[in-house]
């Protein structure tokens, strides 16, 4: 049942990449990412409101919830203006791969925990493919643009880090299908002035309908596939697999997209996805 879970969670990243695709591919990124989330919120809502009114929440555990939609809303933000401004293949890994570096690097310095030798080596392989995608070494590459967008993935994996905690705590008083009805709500009232103002929502789903309701599948579904393959293998197993995704969009950016610098962000991409893999099992 160990590579029934290994496929599983293989297909959860590809799954994320595609939607991850289909937002680059968008007219308008905001309006697409509205459009996708918001299938979902509608479908997900009277699920909150029994919850909610079975189950009544203290004072604090409705901060902690919106707290984590606010995060979600800077994260919408900051989402759609990294896909406007760089390559698939630059920012994916960076975005997907921050948290798996922060965390580390945050329990190091201020819960004086330690890393081990893998550990450590993990935490480089990282940097230098960080380094590498950023485009901070090349002359040619900076002037072009790639540091800023460098710049915003990373904010993105920031706020990731940020939510992921506030996440953890919200676990404890409201289901997994709640929060993600919350942390949606938070993404998409963000999304929704800039939505408005566009006066483009009409015109996405003109141009992208079918790739709208398809993304609005595949983003769920990603998480999904990855909560079926936990009923066959451990978390701490298969949770790093799943940054494969990495590789996947990078490789979907490359050949989909046409994107410059393939080679060198496919190996990039790898190494990241090394040091996640080699910090999780061995850090």
């Amino acid at each position: 049942m160990f590579i029934v879970s290994i496929l599983l969670v293989a297909a959860s990243g590809l799954s994320h990449a595609v939607w991850s695709l289909f937002t680059k591919r968008s007219q308008n990124k905001s309006v697409f990412l509205w459009s996708i989330m918001m299938i979902a919120t509608i479908g997900l809502l009277p699920y909150l409101i029994r919850e909610l009114w079975l189950t009544p929440l203290s004072l604090q555990a409705y901060g902690f919830l919106l707290l984590s939609a606010c995060l979600q809303s800077v994260y919408s933000l900051l989402l759609a203006r990294t896909y406007n401004m760089g390559d698939l293949s630059q920012v994916y890994p960076i975005m997907r791969g921050t948290s798996t570096l922060f965390i580390p690097i945050g329990s190091v310095l201020f819960l004086r925990e330690s890393l081990s030798l893998y550990g450590w080596i993990g935490l480089l392989c990282m940097v230098f493919g960080f380094i590498w995608l950023s485009g901070i070494f090349t002359r040619k590459q900076a002037s072009s643009g790639t540091v800023k967008p460098f710049l915003m993935a990373l904010s993105v994996g920031l706020c990731t880090t940020c939510y992921v905690f506030v996440d953890r705590i919200n676990l404890q008083h409201v289901s997994a299908i709640s929060l993600l009805e919350v942390t949606n709500i938070g993404f998409m009232a963000a999304l929704m002035p800039i939505v408005r103002s566009s006066k483009q929502l009409r015109v996405e789903w003109k141009l992208n309908a079918k790739i709208i309701l398809l993304g609005a599948i595949l983003n769920p579904g990603s998480y999904l596939l990855f909560l079926f393959a936990m009923k066959y293998a451990p978390v701490a197993h298969i949770s790093p697999i799943r940054e494969i995704g990495t590789v996947f969009a990078t490789i979907l950016g490359i050949v989909v997209l046409k994107e410059k610098q393939g080679t060198l962000r496919i190996i990039c991409s790898i190494l990241i996805l090394t040091g996640i893999l080699i910090i999780s099992f061995f850090g």
